[in-house]
């Protein structure tokens, strides 16, 4: 099977335990829990039996240890994972809310994550590699976006493929450079993985349809519109498949959209049909939303299939 890699940020998440607590007073938290965009991402694609690795940064402590055994257990390649001493891994504070949206105060750019690097651990991983991961999340500094579009060109250079999902948040956005960072790694792109009103920062077309028009025309081979519960939609130059999600309930969504495209892109690379992909992408997405914890509710693929064949779909 074809080998998938990506680069950026690993870090720990603590939340809040309550809906509606705020930081500005003392309460009650749980964690830590194993975290980061692409390191999800390359945990649920390990965990479906692709080959699987990542290029991060943590500090030499129990948080970063946490990290790495975490992965290793789910099968991903950790060999280009650098520990730093005298440096503390990321972490990423969270309080819910009681309109079902998050606060997130990260610690990413001055934490161990920052000293990302493409060293020779990484070279090796990068060398064989037939395709890459891009997670917005993990455009967090000048640094980092060098090391990701270095990561992405050099994957490119040797005919292999790319996927992007821009996991753009507020906080995330603020950052200068942002912006140019994004249309430098979507012009790379073969699979685009946009949430909802996502995919209308990155067209001037005003509307869903005109938007895919555009971006389909650019050179992207497909997109994928994640659409939460209500499952996801490909569009190809040729057609567009829809995909109803699964009904669960859901207690944490941190990592769902990380977990569904590990799901789709994983699938692609197998040269599954778009509804096969998209059915396991739903599916391990729903199960995400399942557990407390980002990487809590990555699942292996003997176990997505079962939920599948037991699951009903929402209409």
């Amino acid at each position: 099977m074809k080998k998938l890699v990506s680069a950026g940020e690993i870090l720990v998440e603590i939340m809040a335990d309550r809906i509606g607590q705020s930081f500005l007073e003392a309460g009650p938290l749980v964690g830590p829990f194993p975290s980061g965009a692409p390191a999800i991402f390359i945990g649920q694609a390990a965990a479906l039996g692709q080959p699987a690795g990542l290029i991060g940064a943590v500090g030499r402590d129990d948080f970063g240890q946490l990290n790495i055994d975490r992965l290793r257990r789910l099968g991903a390649d950790v060999s280009a994972i650098a520990a730093h001493e005298g440096h503390a891994t990321g972490t990423a504070f969270v309080t819910y809310r009681a309109d079902a949206s998050r606060h997130f105060i990260f610690n990413i750019r001055n934490s161990a994550a920052g000293l990302l690097d493409i060293d020779d651990a990484a070279r090796h991983l990068l060398a064989d590699a037939d395709h890459f991961h891009v997670m917005g999340s993990s455009l967090f500094s000048e640094k980092a976006t060098d090391v990701v579009l270095a990561a992405t060109a050099a994957v490119k250079a040797r005919g292999g493929t790319v996927s992007f999902d821009p996991n753009v948040r507020r906080e995330i956005m603020q950052h200068s450079g942002m912006r140019e960072a994004l249309d430098s790694v979507l012009a790379l792109t073969d699979v685009f993985l946009p949430s909802g009103n996502e995919l209308l920062l990155f067209s001037s077309a005003g509307d869903e349809q005109g938007a895919i028009a555009d971006l389909l025309g650019r050179g992207i081979a497909c997109i994928v519109l994640k659409r939460g519960a209500d499952g996801a939609v490909y569009h190809d130059r040729q057609r567009s498949v829809a995909m109803p999600g699964f009904a669960v309930n859901e207690v944490d969504p941190t990592g769902a959209g990380d977990c569904f495209g590990a799901g789709f892109v994983s699938f692609w690379l197998r040269g599954a049909a778009p509804a096969e992909a998209l059915r396991i992408a739903n599916a391990c997405g729903a199960l995400a939303v399942t557990r407390k914890g980002p990487m809590e509710g990555i699942h292996r693929l003997a176990d997505v299939e079962a939920f599948i064949a037991g699951a009903g779909t929402r209409a």
